[in-house]
């Protein structure tokens, strides 16, 4: 640890020395994959064996992995060690199927938790900090990816878990708790309880917040500082990547820093598979570089971002990530248009009065494709007619220069919306039953 680096021989080594030290753990984790049952038949019939990589380049001989892989090999078709090596499994809350599995070493977790604390460390805080989970603990990794890294950097840690937001407060204020982690739609829903109560989060010792395992704008970001009086840092993670702590903002909020001594980020185009340049959106391609006991080689996140060109302001060299655009799963096709959730919040987000609860519902009504947009009000009253006529036209015009159709809007009582303790469900598809 020195200043603003928790590893800064790591953090800031030179893009030549970083890119031999990834092809040096790349051929040591082909080594490692062709233990696996799953590994040892695909990497075989492509012809790969570590002497096959001499440089990070050499990855495009590797076949791409897919969540399909990982399910049709449920549960441990892809572990390359002794089950007796393992100390913890982890899953997806997958809805349908076989979830997605992870099995960890002792090495594994330790390694997840230093990026954690790399992450956090990274944006200021530091052993004297008091650090609350609000995420769920159990097979979900954000409770337990957080509360490892928090351990690691030596913070006091208060596992307060998921829900119940008036205890979740109490801890704030009585144990004097500095730093949270939430995902986006609960810190605004802790807001609002924090106003129901009366109380001022900026009258708590809170600062900073880590945000992260489900969509979110900037918008949405800047709307939870100013309600919670805090800074609030983007974080990327998942399951089969371990989970939290795989990119992190620093202080600049400029894009994330994914971590590459412990993973190969590729940006692909998501129909031909082929490498994109720097600074254009496509799918994300991880490929792990630090697991002993379940490696994962180019697995199809099907997350549409991209790499952000040039250096950051903090000296870091590890590229950078923009924030999350979309899923390759996500999207809906209406009426021939390719449509984003986040497109929608986004607008959403620029309404005064608004508040953050939506809900998109796809249906079809005489053979024609119909979407509807209800999104709850926060303070103005819903018997003002004029008013709110004229915000609906408003919301409807900006959302028909965003996506190029036009959605009916209903503006709904605050409260009236289904509320998940997960992730927040955002598009109801009844056209075939479907919801995401």
């Amino acid at each position: 640890m020195n200043g603003e680096y928790w590893q800064p021989e790591l953090e800031t080594m030179p893009r030549g020395e970083l890119r031999r030290l990834q092809a040096a753990k790349l051929r040591r984790t082909v080594e490692i994959a062709l233990r696996s049952p799953f590994y040892g038949r695909r990497l075989r019939e492509a012809g790969v064996t570590p002497e096959a990589i001499s440089s990070v380049d050499d990855i495009r001989k590797i076949p791409f992995t897919t969540k399909r892989d990982l399910r049709d090999n449920y549960p441990f078709g892809l572990v390359c060690g002794d089950m007796k090596d393992a100390v913890r499994i982890h899953s997806s809350s997958g809805t349908t199927g076989h979830p997605t599995v992870v099995v960890y070493s002792r090495h594994d977790i330790d390694s997840w938790a230093n990026m954690v604390a790399r992450n956090m460390y990274m944006v200021g805080c530091r052993d004297a900090d008091v650090f609350q989970n609000s995420s769920g603990y159990g097979m979900f990794t954000g409770g337990l990816g957080f509360q490892y890294g928090a351990e690691k950097l030596g913070a006091t840690t208060v596992p307060a878990a998921a829900g119940n937001s008036k205890r979740q407060i109490m801890f704030i204020r009585d144990f004097g708790t500095t730093c949270l982690h939430a995902i986006p739609s609960y810190a605004v829903r802790l807001a609002e309880v924090f106003r129901e109560e009366g109380i001022d989060p900026r009258s708590t010792k809170l600062h900073t917040l880590f945000i992260g395992a489900e969509p979110h704008t900037e918008e949405q970001r800047r709307r939870i500082e100013d309600l919670l009086g805090v800074k609030a840092y983007n974080s990327f993670g998942m399951t089969e990547m371990n989970g939290p702590g795989v990119a992190f903002e620093c202080k600049y909020q400029d894009g994330m820093h994914l971590w590459e001594d412990n993973y190969i980020v590729e940006i692909v185009d998501p129909d031909t598979l082929e490498p994109v340049p720097d600074g254009e959106y496509g799918e994300m391609v991880l490929t792990t570089l630090d697991r002993t006991m379940m490696p994962i080689l180019r697995y199809r996140t099907r997350d549409l971002t991209r790499i952000l060109p040039g250096a950051c302001k903090c000296g870091r060299t590890h590229r950078r990530i923009d924030r999350i655009k979309g899923r390759t799963d996500d999207m809906f096709i209406i009426k021939g248009v390719n449509v984003f959730p986040m497109q929608v919040e986004k607008i959403l987000a620029g309404f005064p009065g608004l508040g953050s609860n939506y809900l998109i519902t796809l249906d079809s009504v005489a053979d024609n494709d119909v979407m509807t947009v209800e999104v709850e009000l926060d303070d103005m009253p819903t018997d003002v007619y004029s008013e709110l006529q004229k915000m609906t036209k408003a919301i409807q015009r900006a959302l028909k220069d965003e996506i190029l159709l036009t959605p009916k809007v209903k503006l709904v009582k605050k409260g009236s919306l289904p509320v998940s303790d997960g992730k927040a469900v955002r598009v109801s598809d009844l056209r075939d039953g479907r919801c995401s």
